[in-house]
This record gives C-alpha cells, structure tokens and sequence, in this order.
C-alpha cells in the first residue's frame, strides 16, 4: 500500500510541475538558407580559394606537363627505340603516381579546411539562433529541414537571425 502510494503521490507531482496540455512557444528557422547567403561564407571562400591558390596552380601545371609527354609518347612512341620508350613510361608512371599523391592530400587538406570554415559559420548561426531564441521567449526552435508540415501559425525566426549573422 506505501508503494501505490508513493507512486501517486509521484505522478502528483510530476503532473503539477509539467502540466499536461502546456502550450511550448515554438519557432522555425532555415539555417541552410542563412549558411548560403551569409557575407562570412562568400569571404571564406575567397579566403580559401587564395591560401590553396598556390597548390592549385602547381597541380595543373603538373597535369598539364603529364598530358603534354603522355601525347609525344603516342605520337613518337612507334619510331622510339625500345629503351627510350621503356624509360619514358617509366617517367610518366612514376610522375603520374607523385601528381595522384599530391592530388589526393591537396583534396584532403581543402576538404578539411572548408569542414573547418563551414563549423565555424555553422557555430555562430547556432549561437545567433539560441540568442534569438531566449530574446523572444521560444521554448524550442526547429530547423526547416527538420519538419514536414508546419503550421502558418508557428513563427519564423530566419530573418532575425539572418540580420544578426550578417
């Protein structure tokens, strides 16, 4: 009988602390869509276009030198003595191996750079949102991407925090 009891007496309690029916304040926002037209993201891309700017320009020459012997291989490759032909390939494989090498850890690198870039963009829109969010008393914010059906009743909060986040 103290077990029944005790177990009402908590669901009591309970009930009275989170009433059943509460209304939550609730909001939408499209992050996605303050992410692609944020001025912080068109500066990053500029940014990063110039710091692998460099390492670009030296993978296209590599290319550009690898395709240039690839091409007098075949147009000369028949008339070439056989050790000239042999050691050419050789050269070609091998300078095909360091580009494959040096393409692969450029791609890396940009990749997790602009990873990088984008979490931080994505960390401020975050905190932009939160700030929002209290300033206007939202007991819970839902990305766009998240929801099916919305209500025209639920307010959108994207331009407020476009305008924060700039």
């Amino acid at each position: 009988m103290k077990k029944w009891t005790y177990i009402l007496s908590t669901i009591i309690w309970i009930i009275q602390i989170n009433p059943v029916g509460a209304a939550n304040k609730i909001a939408i926002v499209n992050i996605s869509n303050i992410f692609q037209q944020s001025s912080q993201r068109a500066k990053i891309i500029k940014q990063l276009e110039y710091e692998f700017k460099d390492r670009a320009t030296e993978l296209e020459k590599m290319e550009h030198d690898l395709q240039i012997k690839i091409q007098a291989l075949q147009q000369d490759g028949a008339t070439m003595k056989a050790i000239e032909r042999n050691e050419l390939e050789k050269s070609l494989i091998n300078q095909r191996e360091i580009f494959s090498n040096k393409a692969k850890e450029f791609q890396q690198e940009n990749h997790s750079r602009q990873t990088e870039e984008r979490d931080k963009i994505l960390n401020v829109i975050h905190n932009v949102v939160s700030t929002v969010a209290k300033k206007e008393n939202y007991d819970i914010v839902i990305d766009t991407n998240a929801i099916v059906y919305c209500n025209a009743h639920i307010a959108d909060i994207t331009n407020s925090v476009m305008k924060q986040v700039g």
